[in-house]
């Protein structure tokens, strides 16, 4: 067991390995890097944190990551407002961003369908996307989900539930590696795969 000279140094080792892919030995790397550093920019390190936890909200239309009720995604009068993507999470929607091929508008669920996580239907943001092609100013549904088969599954899920809609519903073409995520593939084969995307029936087909 790793012994520290100072209660106050543990604590923060102890928060730092708290964090996704942090193990003890980079956390105590990382608080100890932060001591050298002058008292200000370790403050402006903390405050930024803080500033980012109380203030950051969640686009009340698309879920996306925004400092106001809308995202400028979806206040940007140049977007497709009929094209809606469907992503996972912010990851996705920065990688399809940075190809410069879409100019719609993106739907973020917050995860994907994986009951052995207790992740089911409930859990992510199904019933805003229903609520966004209710009103009848949807004309296409891109599905663009991991290629896992969580991912699959959860595009079969939402085929279903939003069937009855008058949408096309398509999904990228599988330039992404099977097992692949969204935020490693590289910018032109995905923004090559959302160019040549597919009717979801003709997937379900093959």
């Amino acid at each position: 067991m790793q012994h520290y000279p100072s209660k106050l140094l543990e604590a923060a080792v102890n928060e730092f390995s708290r964090l996704p892919g942090v193990g003890r030995k980079t956390a105590l790397r990382l608080v100890l890097h932060l001591l050298r550093m002058p008292s200000q920019e370790v403050e402006r390190f903390g405050n930024s944190f803080i500033k980012l936890r109380n203030e950051i909200q969640y686009c009340k239309i698309c879920f996306n990551i925004s400092e106001s009720e809308t995202c400028s995604i979806c206040r940007d009068p140049q977007r497709d407002p009929g094209l809606v993507m469907v992503v996972e999470d912010i990851r996705d929607v920065m990688a399809v961003e940075n190809t410069s091929q879409y100019k719609g508008l993106y739907h973020i669920l917050g995860g994907i369908l994986n009951p052995m996580d207790g992740i089911g239907p409930a859990q992510l943001n199904i019933q805003g996307l229903v609520q966004r092609l209710e009103t009848g100013l949807v004309r296409e549904v891109i599905m663009a989900l991991s290629t896992t088969m969580e991912g699959d599954t959860t595009v079969f899920y939402l085929f279903k539930k939003l069937k009855p809609f008058e949408v096309n519903i398509t999904t990228i073409a599988r330039g992404v590696a099977i097992g692949g995520e969204l935020e490693y593939a590289d910018e032109v084969t995905l923004g090559r795969s959302i160019l040549n995307r597919t009717p979801y029936e003709n997937a379900l087909a093959k």
